[in-house]
């Protein structure tokens, strides 16, 4: 793993952005592992460790207008990144916007936060994927105002089906990480002991190495 993403799954882990335990999951199910981002908030060096990993890739797309984080996760890592790209002076300048989860009833009666014209291409930002279906809620709200999605970029891909469901609908997934690769390294590096990393990558259902 390089460097720069070692540096920043020892943050992820230190933050407790990746639990390890008993955690009941929606389907019933007991998860080994919780993966919650939010907890980025609180630190200031993660968050914005993680800023600059996501910028790291967006430099490598050109061809968008925004960036545009989904509520509530996704919105503390696009005020990373826009801070972030400050500091690199041959960057694209960049432009960000988020969707509301209702539309606002007074005021200017926005659903979705910025400045943006229909027509205008954006990159879809949030921490974790898992399934892809909260993704392409609020993906539809951004076509349904005239934006257009190609892109999702993501912190973790929990790799349990999101980006094959992206796929599907013509969107790419991007990720910093896959939640095999952070627990391959957390094993590899004596992070997590082998007992527990090796139940991880079996409820993940994929071989055990």
């Amino acid at each position: 793993m390089q460097v720069w993403k070692s540096t920043l799954a020892d943050h992820l882990l230190r933050v407790g952005a990746i639990k390890f335990g008993e955690f009941p999951i929606k389907n019933g199910s007991i998860s080994p592992i919780y993966v919650d981002l939010r907890v980025l908030i609180s630190d200031a060096e993660a968050l914005g460790e993680t800023g600059v990993a996501m910028l790291d890739v967006l430099q490598h797309h050109s061809k968008f207008d925004h960036i545009c984080g989904l509520p509530y996760a996704g919105l503390p890592i696009i005020s990373a990144i826009m801070v972030q790209s400050l500091h690199v002076s041959a960057g694209k300048k960049l432009s960000a916007i988020y969707p509301r989860k209702e539309k606002k009833e007074y005021g200017t009666q926005k659903q979705i936060e910025g400045v943006f014209v229909s027509g205008d291409t954006v990159i879809v930002i949030d921490d974790v994927i898992t399934d892809g279906g909260a993704k392409l809620e609020f993906i539809q709200i951004l076509t349904d105002a005239g934006l257009r999605v190609r892109d999702v970029l993501v912190v973790v891909d929990r790799e349990q089906g999101g980006k094959e469901a992206l796929a599907n609908h013509g969107y790419t997934l991007h990720s910093i990480f896959t939640l095999r690769e952070l627990i391959e390294y957390y094993l590899e590096s004596g992070k997590v002991e082998g007992e527990m990393g090796n139940r991880v990558l079996a409820y993940l259902g994929q071989s055990v190495t």
